[in-house]
């Protein structure tokens, strides 16, 4: 099911309008960084892990047998996590257990959910 996009039908140009959003535009390094950090939420084992992660720290054996897949591959996908800063990890004995970098991932998470949930 196609849905028609609304265009404009006039060539005008709002000057004040574009330089006011271009103005406050970040720079093209941030912009790219930030499309780095979203590209981090494509995968949906990361995104099973980031739901874990929000309701409680968790270990690699603990997200390896919660998500049925292999320990490597919760350690693959948690290394990509913790190098774009969305978890991170404490040594408590010979367990590492992990939970999300910060507030913020969880409220973009729940953001992410609240979103696709208003259908």
């Amino acid at each position: 099911m196609k849905k028609n996009i609304e265009v404009c039908s006039c060539n005008i140009i709002h000057q004040h309008t574009v330089d006011n959003v271009k103005n406050s535009m970040p720079e093209e390094s941030k912009l790219k960084e930030l499309a780095e950090f979203f590209k981090v939420f494509g995968d949906n084992t990361r995104i099973k892990i980031l739901y874990a992660l929000s309701s409680s720290e968790m270990c690699v054996c603990d997200l390896a047998a919660l998500l049925d897949v292999t320990q490597s591959a919760v350690s693959h996908q948690l290394r990509i996590l913790k190098q774009a800063r969305l978890v991170k990890y404490r040594r408590e004995g010979k367990v590492i257990y992990y939970s999300l970098d910060d507030n913020h991932i969880k409220e973009i998470f729940k953001s992410g959910l609240e979103h696709i949930n208003e259908k």
